[in-house]
C-alpha cells in the first residue's frame, strides 16, 4: 500500500495564511490530491513563532499530525550536515533538521524553499 503521506514544511503554511485564495496553494492542492499531512515539530515551532492568529492557527493544526524532533531525526541530521559540509554546499541548519524529518519518515517533503 502506497504512503499517502507528505511532510509539510512552514513554507507551505506560510503561503496557506498569506494568500487569500486557499485554493491556489500548495497545501489545498496536497489535501486536494488526498494526502494526509505531517509536519515536524520544527516548522510547527517555526509557524507558530511568527503566528499571530490562534484560532487560525488551531484549525490548520487540528488535522495535522506533528512529528516530534528525537535522536533518531538528529542522527540523521548530522550526517546530511557532515555531506552537505563536505561537498561546500551547507543550507540552513533548520531545513536539515526538517529534512531529516522526511528522511526517518520515509516520505516527500513539500516545501516552496528551492535550496
Amino acid at each position: 500500500m502506497e504512503d499517502r503521506r507528505v511532510l509539510v514544511d512552514t513554507s507551505i503554511f506560510i503561503e496557506y495564511f498569506r494568500k487569500e485564495n486557499k485554493s491556489k496553494t500548495k497545501l489545498y492542492q496536497l489535501r486536494k490530491e488526498g494526502y494526509m499531512l505531517i509536519t515536524s515539530s520544527i516548522c510547527y515551532f517555526e509557524y507558530m513563532s511568527g503566528s499571530k492568529n490562534s484560532d487560525f492557527d488551531t484549525l490548520l493544526f487540528k488535522y495535522i499530525e506533528i512529528i516530534a524532533f528525537e535522536k533518531n531525526q538528529a542522527d540523521i541530521a548530522s550526517n546530511v550536515f557532515k555531506d552537505l559540509k563536505k561537498k561546500n554546499a551547507l543550507i540552513e541548519f533548520r531545513d536539515i533538521l526538517i529534512s531529516s524529518c522526511a528522511i526517518f519518515e520515509e516520505v516527500s517533503l513539500a516545501t516552496l524553499n528551492t535550496k
